[in-house]
This record gives C-alpha cells, sequence and structure tokens, in this order.
C-alpha cells in the first residue's frame, strides 16, 4: 500500500507574497473592519434615540441585531464573491491547487517505492 506524503508546511512569514491574495485579504480586512465600525456607530445612534426617548431600549436592541446581522450576511456574499474571483483567476491561470499537489505527491511516493523494489530485486 502506498503511503501518503505529507506536505512540507511553512510558516506563512516564509511565504512568498502573492499580489493578488495580498489585496484580497487586504479587502476582506476592510470590509470586516466597516462592519465593526458600523455597529459601534449604531449603537452610538440607537443609544441617543433611546436617552432621547424615541425608541424603547428593546426596540434598539432588537434593531441594532437586524442591522448587524443583514451587514454580517452583505459581508459574507463579498467574501463568497471574492472567492469565486480568485479561485477563477488561479483556474484562468492554471494554478494546481493543494488536492492536484497532493495527488501527484501520493503518484511520486507510489513510484519511489516501486523503484525501490526493482532495485531489490535486481540484486
Amino acid at each position: 500500500m502506498a503511503t501518503k506524503a505529507k506536505p512540507v508546511e511553512e510558516p506563512v512569514e516564509e511565504c512568498e507574497s502573492n499580489p493578488l491574495i495580498d489585496s484580497t485579504r487586504k479587502i476582506l480586512l476592510a470590509a470586516i473592519g466597516a462592519v465593526a465600525l458600523g455597529k459601534d456607530e449604531i449603537e452610538d445612534f440607537i443609544a441617543k434615540l433611546v436617552e432621547r426617548g424615541e425608541i424603547a431600549e428593546k426596540d434598539g436592541r432588537k434593531l441594532i441585531n437586524e442591522v448587524v446581522d443583514k451587514r454580517k450576511k452583505s459581508v459574507r456574499g463579498a467574501e463568497d464573491e471574492a472567492n469565486k474571483r480568485v479561485h477563477g483567476i488561479l483556474d484562468m491561470l492554471n494554478v494546481p491547487t493543494k488536492k492536484d499537489i497532493d495527488d501527484l505527491s501520493e503518484k511520486v511516493a507510489l513510484l519511489a517505492k516501486k523503484v525501490e523494489e526493482l532495485k531489490k530485486s535486481q540484486l
């Protein structure tokens, strides 16, 4: 039976920088920051409405939760779209996937084992 070669995992800091991945990461972090900032601003605004008595505190909390949930869904949709685009670009550039590399590693390990068996049989 062939043993599966374990991929060597490198720390993120040591990997070469990919401009496409860096740009995507920056966009996603900006979106997350916008959601966090938006939540704080919404909470402040609703707290002022509650203080003035324009809305009840219970309704204010409900409104905050609704807005935050809606924004989270929006960010998730943007993340999904960004992932689809990145995968599409990588496919278009014919960049091998992790699965492709793992499959090749397994085949190389199997071939190496067969070569060793052939060497032993010739002795």
